[in-house]
């Protein structure tokens, strides 16, 4: 299945990451790399880039609407996790369309979740075979 945040990444370019601090690896292990971040006050911190208008996370690589990743992917803030791309789970993510029409992007449809493979997306519900009484 393809995977269009892979070419898209206009959420990490528009939007401020912030999060609890205890989310950062000087406090968990695995958390995000602290060297990444800014504090933003007593208890939240911010992934650098993602305070300053306009935003870029400092994680983001690659060029927005053409290719991108998530240099800290395994790492990243749970904020960044709880962001649905739209119709990766079936339905539409505000978020997600937020953020691409400020790139000039269209919203994903599910279409753009399928692969080349895949049957095409049923345009109109299909309507069940109707059947003949049988005598008993």
């Amino acid at each position: 299945m393809p995977n269009p945040c892979l070419s898209c990444g206009a959420c990490c370019a528009w939007f401020r990451v912030s999060f609890y601090w205890g989310e950062c690896d000087d406090q968990c292990p695995a958390g995000v790399p602290v060297g990444l971040t800014e504090d933003l006050g007593p208890f939240r911190r911010v992934m650098k880039g993602t305070g300053r208008i306009p935003p870029r996370c400092i994680a983001l690589e690659g060029d927005v609407g053409k290719s991108v990743y998530c240099s800290i992917y395994a790492r990243r803030p749970g904020i960044c996790r709880e962001v649905e791309a739209s119709y990766a789970t079936g339905r539409p993510g505000e978020q997600c369309d937020k953020a691409r029409r400020a790139f000039g992007m269209l919203p994903l449809t599910p279409d753009a979740w399928r692969s080349p493979d895949d049957e095409p997306a049923p345009t109109q519900p299909e309507t069940p075979p109707t059947s003949t009484p049988r005598a008993a």
